[in-house]
């Protein structure tokens, strides 16, 4: 029996209702953002409830070294005593208290060392410094949630969980949190496990995916290979595609572009403010790319790379099929019918050239 990783997330969980049931073994990064991702009903919340001890599941709960439940063993870790950070969709804040007051409450809960240091180190974090000496009920629906992420974080957690932090706010106030979002996910040291069905959240945050559908997790894995594998695309239809890791190669102010190096390609996008040398992702959905044999050169779309067809899989629809096509170790998925993979004569191995639409630098 191979040993468990005790750098890992363990999670070994079943749940029994009359309509519904749970069952899900992960071995989780113990670092880093998972998004646990699906549809409505798909058991993403159930899941975080049960890590959390707010659902009675019967299995193993493992967070590194910490054993928080394991049945065979009796053994269950109430939740008050489990070393983790939970947001809700609705930030759950005193409405009497100051931004400030709801802080000090957070961190005199847990009364650990260093928990001074902790919550002022949250508070810039999530840039909430100007909101202390305010009253819930003037803030805007996003500055709410980062004071309750603030909070969470403030009690030093062993484990994060955010559960669809966004759904309750309205467009302009996602924009407005998403940033904050990603600056946690670049400095954040703690595992995440964040709940949501909104791809671009996925995109723009995730390192590990989960999909979730019917109780189970269909799929886990890094997020450019999950995006990437036909399953996925399968479950996603109109919206499957791929993430490309990047870095920011320098800007063309006369047209308003930002170069994007991936390996020896360059992508030209939107113009943004990243300076050179950061790090990015590039979305690119499957119906945005078209395969040709040879270089095309006399086309307005700019964006190609030269790859090789991995694999050629059914689609939603039988007109169509999803071609896998590698460029080095990052992939894209193409949307191409049966007629042009039969008359081009497409298979596994063969060399192609993808052109490339439409290219989301997530997060502009």
């Amino acid at each position: 029996m191979t040993p468990a990783n005790p750098a890992a997330l363990e999670l070994q969980l079943h749940l029994e209702r009359p309509d519904f049931s749970l069952d899900v073994q992960a071995e989780l990064p113990a670092q880093g953002v998972t998004v646990l991702f699906g549809p409505s009903g798909s058991g993403k919340t159930t899941l975080l409830r049960c890590v959390a001890g707010l659902e009675q599941a019967r299995g193993r709960v493992r967070i590194g070294q910490m054993l928080w439940q394991d049945s065979e063993q009796k053994i269950e870790i109430p939740t008050w005593k489990r070393d983790l950070g939970y947001v809700f969709q609705e930030a759950s804040l005193f409405e009497h208290m100051t931004v400030q007051a709801n802080l000090n409450y957070g961190v005199k809960r847990v009364r650990k060392s260093g928990s001074r240091q902790a919550l002022e180190s949250a508070i810039e974090l999530l840039g909430i410094g100007h909101l202390l000496t305010r009253k819930p009920h003037s803030l805007s629906g996003g500055e709410r949630q980062r004071v309750a992420i603030a909070r969470a974080l403030a009690t030093q957690p062993g484990l994060l969980l955010l559960d669809e932090p966004l759904a309750s706010l309205d467009i302009a106030r996602r924009k407005e949190i998403l940033p904050w979002l990603e600056r946690l996910h670049r400095q954040l040291h703690i595992p995440v496990l964040y709940v949501t069905h909104a791809m671009d959240e996925l995109t723009r945050l995730a390192d590990h995916v989960v999909l979730m559908n019917n109780g189970q997790a269909t799929l886990s894995g890094p997020v450019a290979q999950v995006l990437s594998d036909p399953r996925f695309a399968m479950t996603m239809g109109g919206e499957a595609g791929a993430v490309l890791d990047g870095t920011v190669a320098g800007h063309d102010t006369s047209f308003h572009l930002t170069q994007i190096r991936i390996h020896e390609t360059l992508f030209q996008v939107r113009q943004c403010t990243l300076p050179p040398g950061s790090a990015v992702r590039l979305h690119i959905h499957a119906n945005d790319v078209s395969l040709a044999l040879t270089e095309p050169f006399d086309s307005s779309i700019q964006n190609r790379l030269q790859g090789t067809i991995e694999g050629i899989h059914d689609d939603m629809h039988p007109a169509s099929c999803l071609v896998a096509v590698r460029h080095h170790d990052q992939h894209v998925l193409a949307r191409v019918t049966r007629k042009a993979i039969a008359e081009l004569q497409l298979q596994p191995g063969k060399s192609v050239w993808a052109q490339i639409k439409a290219v989301a630098l997530a997060g502009y």
